[in-house]
């Protein structure tokens, strides 16, 4: 589990300081103005500039284990519990994603009420079980982790088509290229 952590931290990083680099600041996101998070570190204009912070809650998805009797992949609580931050835009091959990230204790929670949600639907449709860390530039589809085999997919939603992008997320988020906009 720690290496999604690492994986994870260490793409955050890449992220920062490409926004240093392109932009002369730490990231910025006018869709989080307002929004309280340790992560805001100023204020400028409708926009907010923020940094990651330790993710100061207990790291585990226990809610949505027992809410659904399922047993997660440690991948994806590592994934959710590692930091604080903003979602992160980023280039996987040719595909733009904007990588999902919890941004304060309240959002802690309504991500994992999506993610019962996620699952919910999953299992109403008779699906495998996936858990989803990224939304693609169409609404139809989502990055995702499979439950059963920790492979990270790019699924079609409401369709069993999918796409292996990753065999685990530690490899996929090595493979993410920052992107600001």
């Amino acid at each position: 589990m720690q290496q999604t952590a690492e994986a994870l931290r260490d793409f955050t990083l890449r992220y920062l300081e490409h926004w240093q680099q392109t932009h002369g600041h730490l990231p910025a996101s006018e869709d989080l103005f307002g929004i309280a998070s340790p992560c805001v570190s100023e204020t400028r204009g409708e926009a907010v500039l923020w940094r990651p912070q330790p993710f100061s809650l207990p790291a585990s998805l226990d809610a949505v284990e027992r809410a659904l009797d399922i047993r997660l992949q440690p991948a994806i609580t590592e994934f959710y519990t590692s930091q604080f931050a903003g979602d992160m835009r980023a280039q996987h091959g040719t595909r733009a994603l904007s990588l999902l990230q919890v941004w304060s204790e309240a959002d802690f929670i309504r991500m994992q009420e999506n993610l019962i949600g996620h699952l919910v639907m999953k299992r109403r449709l008779k699906e495998t079980p996936t858990l989803f860390i990224a939304t693609t530039d169409s609404d139809s589809e989502i990055i995702s982790i499979c439950n059963l085999s920790g492979e990270v997919i790019l699924e079609q939603l409401g369709v069993k088509k999918r796409e292996v992008l990753s065999c685990e997320i530690k490899d996929f988020l090595e493979h993410l290229q920052p992107v600001s906009e």
